[in-house]
Formats: structure tokens, C-alpha cells, sequence
């Protein structure tokens, strides 16, 4: 058999495998046995958003198990056909079974990333906040790349990017902005990019031109639903105020419009500046505060949940998840996963898609990629 069809079964097999774990396959199918008859009971819609559930699980768990048996079946034609076509010399037969099995790895594994997007708040928009670390001028121009890559890759996927709240560095890039992304599964998709993001570069504000390494950590967490009750005491707050600092022109405030709200239990700070009035900031403060803490929680059911928070301890040595080789040589390296690319220029203009399915992926596997750090 051809290296490159072998090469194709082989990642339709591994995306089979993972999906029927992630799916639990055998409790899937119960479960779907169980739907459907509770679908079929004429008093489902006595409670409408119950109904609602019960529709959305069972359209989920039969699109899955549909999908993943039907790659199945096509995986066990074509490569029967294959092996026909082989036997008989025919090799026209032979290069579209190829290309056929080719396009079979490629659904498999758009098949595979739906799938992973199943959490509690994957659907949801989402918040992308994005820190500089130490370092001053090389770590915040740093952060302002990271912050365009987000909004290059929401852009690439069609979503509708908001920034929420901005800190201009002092000679260049960003101390720290938030952005909120809006579009079907934002969160899903970037929820795996929280961590700490490194760049080795030669430094263009060093005169002698030497090779700097930055930090910059980035947090991603959902936008709760109206119907997600948060119960936040205001005893527990502290509120200040203070004047915009946005990226420049008409639309800076000149009045202290802009709030943030420090939850002094857990220590999370959140802050709002892009609407004109403190009333308006201040609302949209909370309701980022209030995703914060339903991050939090979602975290805690997940065994995932002491890595992300350890990654989030420290921005420096250690806690990346990620490091952006740009010289002496180009390399984009996910430490977690092993997964590289060679063009940074195109992953810091939003190709980030390779990246967000390998570790959607490793949280379901739980396989630790022994990957050693890029100098």
C-alpha cells in the first residue's frame, strides 16, 4: 500500500479512536436510546427549556455517532477498494482511492474538533485577556502582537471582535487588553490558548541588536448565558474608577468613565473602559466578572484544571505553553502538545487552528507530550 495512503488511514483511525473515547461509545449509545424516548414523550414540552436540553444532547450525540460511523463505513470501502485496484493493476483506481482517502483525513479530523467543542460553555463568545509580562517594552510590544494574532484568528473564522478594555505601554505595545469575541464556538476554540505565551527575537528597540526572550500571558474564559446565575455579594468588591487609556483618537474618555473591580475572595480583577459612561463600564465589568468566576468553576470540574491555573502563577520561565522562535532561526513550538510550525509569521496572523485541535485533543487523551523547550 501507498506510504501516503497508509498515512491517511492511519489519522482517520487515530480521529475514530479518539472520538469514540471522548465519546465514552458505549454509554453514547445508551444515551441516545434514552433521548429518543424521552423525545417521544408527548409531555417533554411541559417544560420548555428542559425540552430544549434534552433536543440539543440528542441532536449532539446523533450527529456524533452518525458521523462517526459513517467515516467508518467510507474507511472500510475505500481501502477495500484499494486493495482490489492493487491486485488488478489498475492504477487510476489506485490514485483515486488515494485522494479519496486523503479527503476522508480531513473530514475525519474537522469531524473530530466538532466534536471536542461539547463542553458546558464551548458554544459561548468568549473573553481573550492578554498580559505583558516583566521586561517593559520588549514584553508589552510582545503582548500587542499576541493581541493581534486573536483578533487576526477570530477575523479568519469570521467572528466579531470587541476590545473591552485597553492599557497602552509606555513606550510601545500594550500592558494588558481584554478583548470579547463573538461567534459560534469562540470558546471552545480558544480556551486552551490560556497560559504563558514566549518570543525569542532579536529586539528592535536594542541598538546592539541581541537576542531578547519576552513573556506574555494570555487568559481565556466564556460569556455566561442570561440564564447562568452568579451570585457575586457586593461586600466582597472593590470598585475604583479611573480615566480611558485606549489606543488613541476621538474615542479616548476624558472623564474617569472607566471601572475595575477587584473580587477580593478570589483576587480576580477585571475592567471595562470602551463605553462612554461609568454606568454602561460598570455593567459590563460585572458581567466579565461574573464569567470569571464561572470559568473558575468550570475549571474545577475538569482534571485539567491544576495545570491551567498553575500555567496562569507565574508570567516567566516555566509556565509557557507556547514559545515564538523568530531568530536566529523560525519555529513556532507548542510545549504541550509538540506541535510546530515553521512559518510564525503566519501563526501570529491568526493560523492558530493546528494548535487549538492538538490540545482540545490532549484533553481528552490526557497524553503528556514530552516536548524539551526551544532555546
Amino acid at each position: 500500500m501507498r506510504a501516503e495512503a497508509q498515512s491517511s488511514i492511519d489519522q482517520i483511525r487515530s480521529a475514530l479512536d479518539l472520538l469514540r473515547r471522548f465519546l465514552d461509545w458505549d454509554r453514547a449509545l445508551r444515551r441516545l436510546d434514552e433521548l429518543n424516548a424521552r423525545v417521544e414523550d408527548p409531555t417533554l414540552w411541559d417544560d420548555p427549556k428542559a425540552a430544549q436540553e434534552v433536543m440539543r444532547e440528542r441532536r449532539r450525540l446523533d450527529e456524533a455517532i452518525g458521523n462517526t460511523r459513517a467515516i467508518e463505513k467510507e474507511l472500510g470501502d475505500t481501502v477495500e477498494l484499494m486493495e482490489m485496484a492493487e491486485a488488478e493493476g489498475d492504477e487510476s483506481l489506485v490514485d483515486d482511492a488515494v485522494a479519496a482517502l486523503a479527503a476522508l483525513a480531513e473530514r475525519a479530523e474537522r469531524d473530530k474538533v466538532a466534536a471536542l467543542l461539547a463542553g458546558e460553555a464551548d458554544a459561548n463568545d468568549t473573553y481573550i485577556e492578554v498580559n505583558a509580562g516583566a521586561g517593559g517594552t520588549e514584553s508589552q510590544d510582545w503582548a500587542e502582537m499576541l493581541q493581534r494574532m486573536y483578533t487576526r484568528w477570530a477575523e479568519r473564522h469570521g467572528m466579531k471582535v470587541e476590545l473591552v478594555d485597553y492599557h497602552a505601554g509606555e513606550q510601545a505595545g500594550i500592558k494588558s487588553a481584554t478583548l470579547l469575541v463573538k461567534g459560534e464556538n469562540a470558546y471552545g476554540y480558544a480556551k486552551t490558548e490560556s497560559g504563558v505565551h514566549r518570543l525569542v527575537r532579536i529586539s528592535p528597540y536594542d541598538s546592539n541588536a541581541r537576542r531578547h526572550t519576552s513573556f506574555s500571558s494570555v487568559w481565556v474564559y466564556p460569556v455566561i448565558d442570561d440564564d447562568i446565575d452568579i451570585e457575586v455579594n457586593e461586600t466582597d468588591l472593590k470598585i475604583d474608577t479611573y480615566r480611558s487609556s485606549g489606543a488613541g483618537g476621538q474615542h479616548v474618555n476624558t472623564t474617569d468613565s472607566a471601572v475595575r473591580i477587584t473580587h477580593l475572595p478570589s483576587g480576580i480583577i477585571v475592567a471595562c473602559q470602551n463605553q462612554r459612561s461609568q454606568h454602561k463600564n460598570r455593567a459590563e465589568a460585572m458581567k466579565m466578572l461574573k464569567a470569571r468566576l464561572y470559568e473558575a468553576e468550570l475549571q474545577r470540574r475538569e482534571a485539567e484544571a491544576s495545570a491551567q491555573h498553575a500555567a496562569k502563577s507565574d508570567i516567566g520561565w516555566g509556565h509557557q505553553i507556547r514559545s515564538y522562535v523568530l531568530q536566529p532561526y523560525q519555529l513556532v513550538k507548542d510545549l504541550r502538545t509538540g506541535i510546530t510550525s515553521t512559518a510564525p509569521a503566519d501563526v501570529l496572523d491568526g493560523d492558530l487552528d493546528r494548535f487549538m485541535a492538538a490540545a482540545l485533543s490532549q484533553r481528552v487523551t490526557g497524553e503528556k507530550v514530552d516536548v524539551e523547550d526551544v532555546d
